[in-house]
């Protein structure tokens, strides 16, 4: 079709397609204009006419190409035949917009389409992890029974739109199972478990950072791009029965790993380029550098947490002071004061004092809570998975490669004997036919645990790209931070300047107190200098 699409009559529908299909500024997929075309429930004909109007013949699309498919789509719609000259009407005004519904499966799509075509890009960036799913947990108030106690938390998951009860020997069980399911894969660790009889004495902050931490694991688990579409995860956040530790292990125990199950297991071999050990290499020192160094923040934080928690504490006692002292009825006479009455008007100033440290306390308490949920608990998130990703390398090499290699040995040892037993006298051929078979049995198990280890290494890129997709984590905490101590910093300032005027009230002009009514110790005038002052 000889027609250009001028760039102002372009409608932002027309742009929003294309930012659907190439969010990259990529060339249209052939796959995707199709599922296009097919959403506009025109006749196959009809699609099959807009289809040779628009250049198709290398496989791909232009956004030139998108434009025009898009209009024809549209005046099909309305009726109107396909030929080449139907678009030249058109020149210098907006074209029309195609009715091709809910755009938001073919955004799925479309990403779904790239990240199979591309294994060894991970595809999803900090945003798109975070719309997997937000896990909210919270505690629920405790239960005692006779002999057992235990804490209740409240998983909500939006995803699934579901709110169940669990324990910490749930989130135990599917550790386990998920463990056994995914051991290729960037796994958080669960938080301590404390004996009972600790877990109710006075130690609350335990409990509390357990329901955060164990809100971090959930969550992690639940924007894992594999983790987060299996039965197992979806099993946990929706399961509403009794006894939902026992029934996730009798329930998924006996399902096969992650390497069973992937279409991806037996081309593994051809995923793995061939500087992979050096760019793990690599990747790995760089990860560990930024282990130390988010950890090291992470303290920074918390101690940011503790002096704004400090000083919330030491303005609330503080004001505390300044009200029991502008509540004391001690009786007081001249013959203690003589001819100062400081004591009168500072217990007037206490009172309205104590309000505003109190306010100094709430606001340096939001500050400290504001920092702890912005910034340090993004910082403990994106440190559980650098400390799940060094786990996961560390169980690639003292558990796969270990195992490889003691395979490899296992069969000199069979090859040897079987050296021994055809050269010695008076050899049984049955022993030589048995140890033949146990070398082609273990034969097979070597180049299982060789295509299992092309895997974990496919697995092992994946994992860290999934590190390097949490790197965003930084521009959210720095953000929060700025905006936390900002507006901590200006409402204390605002706050300290209400507390000015107030002592300014209790000082006269000339910086002396100011004292309205002095009387003598004997309660009578001293000398011309007080004529006025009454007694």
């Amino acid at each position: 079709m000889s027609t250009d699409l001028a760039f102002g009559s372009v409608p932002p529908f027309y742009r929003e397609v294309y930012d659907i299909v190439c969010p990259n500024q990529e060339q249209v997929d052939r796959d995707l204009f199709v599922q296009i075309l097919v959403r506009s429930s025109l006749p196959k004909p009809v699609i099959m006419q807009i289809w040779d109007a628009v250049d198709t013949t290398a496989g791909f699309m232009t956004r030139n190409g998108l434009y025009k498919a898009l209009a024809l789509t549209a005046l099909a719609q309305q009726g109107k035949s396909i030929n080449e000259k139907l678009l030249e009407t058109f020149s210098g005004q907006e074209l029309p917009r195609p009715n091709l519904g809910d755009l938001s499966d073919m955004k799925a799509a479309s990403v779904r389409l790239r990240r199979e075509r591309t294994p060894n890009v991970l595809g999803y960036s900090f945003s798109d992890l975070c719309e997997l799913d937000n896990i909210k947990v919270e505690l629920v108030p405790e239960k005692k029974g006779l002999i057992l106690k235990h804490v209740e938390y409240e998983i909500t998951s939006q995803r699934f739109k579901s709110t169940v009860l669990r324990r910490y020997n749930d989130f135990a069980a599917l550790q386990e199972m998920v463990m056994m399911r995914f051991p290729y894969r960037i796994l958080p660790r669960l938080p301590p478990k404390k004996m009972l009889g600790d877990l109710f004495s006075a130690n609350r902050e335990f409990i509390e950072q357990r329901k955060k931490a164990l809100k971090r694991y959930i969550n992690i688990m639940a924007r894992h791009p594999q983790i987060s579409d299996d039965k197992l995860l979806k099993f946990f956040l929706t399961f509403s029965g009794n006894d939902t530790q026992h029934k996730i292990k009798e329930q998924f125990r006996g399902i096969p790993d992650e390497f069973m199950t992937s279409n991806m297991a037996s081309k593994a071999k051809d995923l793995v380029p061939m500087d992979t050990q050096t760019q793990l290499g690599n990747s790995r020192e760089h990860i560990r550098m930024l282990t130390e160094t988010v950890s090291r923040m992470k303290d920074i934080a918390e101690r940011m947490v503790i002096r704004s928690t400090g000083f919330a504490t030491d303005m609330l006692m503080f004001g505390r002071q300044l009200s029991a002292m502008s509540s004391d009825n001690t009786p007081l006479t001249a013959w203690a004061t003589g001819t100062n009455d400081t004591w009168p008007q500072l217990q007037k100033g206490f009172k309205h004092l104590s309000v505003e440290y109190a306010t100094l306390s709430d606001r340096s308490t939001q500050a400290a809570i504001d920092l702890e949920d912005g910034v340090v608990e993004k910082l403990s998130l994106f440190l559980d998975i650098l400390v799940a990703y060094r786990d996961l390398c560390e169980r690639h090499e003292k558990g796969l490669l270990n195992e490889h290699q003691r395979a490899i040995q296992k069969m000199g040892q069979y090859k040897k004997k079987k050296m021994s037993a055809t050269v010695q006298t008076g050899a049984g051929e049955g022993a030589v036919e048995q140890l033949e078979q146990r070398i082609l049995e273990q034969e097979g198990q070597i180049a299982n645990m060789e295509n299992r280890n092309y895997y974990s290494l496919h697995c092992l890129q994946m994992e860290t790209q999934l590190v390097y997709a949490h790197l965003d984590i930084f521009y959210d905490v720095l953000s929060r931070m700025a905006e936390v101590e900002a507006h901590a910093n200006s409402q204390l300032s605002k706050t300290w300047s209400e507390v000015k005027p107030i002592v300014d009230t209790l000082v006269s002009q000339d910086g002396a107190p100011s004292s309205p009514t002095r009387t003598s110790p004997i309660g009578s005038p001293t000398n011309n200098n007080h004529m006025g002052i009454s007694i």
